[in-house]
């Protein structure tokens, strides 16, 4: 059986895999498992667990506007979101030039990743536990913000909250998107299922 790797920045800035140990769970995969998976068949009286919502994907976005004048910020956000997450993000790029925004084609705007699996657990229970009680003058997410299709966004607005960036250390303060994908079929079971997983959502 392949055995589950993590990740973490090595002294030159790259990611270098290590081993968990035998038999981890995340533990927002257990919490699901053993609470939020049976809460939800009880409250929407779903006839099979399979047809149980669950959380699929995490999808984060840094959009760098500065990268225009300067290439090396695009670089710089890449390795905080990568120290973030523990996984290489990806750059985007613009699809076409726009000549008043001084944009080229395939010129690097920012930096993405999605997440499945283990690190999105992990991830996600760092975001609920540590990174939202650090947001200045946090009030709760906005329980509206759903597209219709059972996926959640939220935006923050700087990413020195997550424990792995060192504020001593950063260039710039970056803002970033997190999207919250789900397979629940409509809004008001998403909300539900994001609630189970104790999202601050204002009332």
């Amino acid at each position: 059986m392949a055995r589950k790797e993590a990740a973490q920045e090595t002294a030159n800035g790259e990611l270098r895999s290590f081993a968990r140990p035998e038999g981890y769970e995340p533990r927002f995969k257990a919490l699901y498992q053993q609470t939020v998976r049976p809460a939800m068949q009880e409250k929407f009286s779903y006839k099979n667990v399979m047809q149980v919502p669950r959380i699929e994907k995490v999808v984060l976005n840094m959009g760098i506007g500065e990268a225009v004048n300067d290439r090396k910020k695009v670089e710089s956000a890449a390795k905080d979101l990568a120290l973030i997450v523990g996984q290489r993000p990806v750059i985007t790029r613009a699809r076409k030039s726009i000549a008043a925004f001084k944009v080229r084609e395939e010129m690097a705007l920012g930096a993405k990743v999605t997440l499945r699996g283990m690190r999105m657990y992990e991830f996600l229970d760092r975001l609920i536990t540590i990174a939202l009680p650090r947001v200045k003058d946090f009030r709760g997410l906005n329980p509206k913000s759903f597209d219709g299709r059972g996926n959640f966004a939220m935006g923050l607005k700087e990413h020195i909250v997550f424990p792995e960036i060192d504020y001593d250390q950063v260039d710039e303060i970056w803002g970033m998107d997190v999207i919250v994908c789900t397979s629940a079929p409509n809004d008001d079971e998403a909300r539900e299922l994001l609630r189970n997983f104790n999202f601050p959502f204002r009332n």
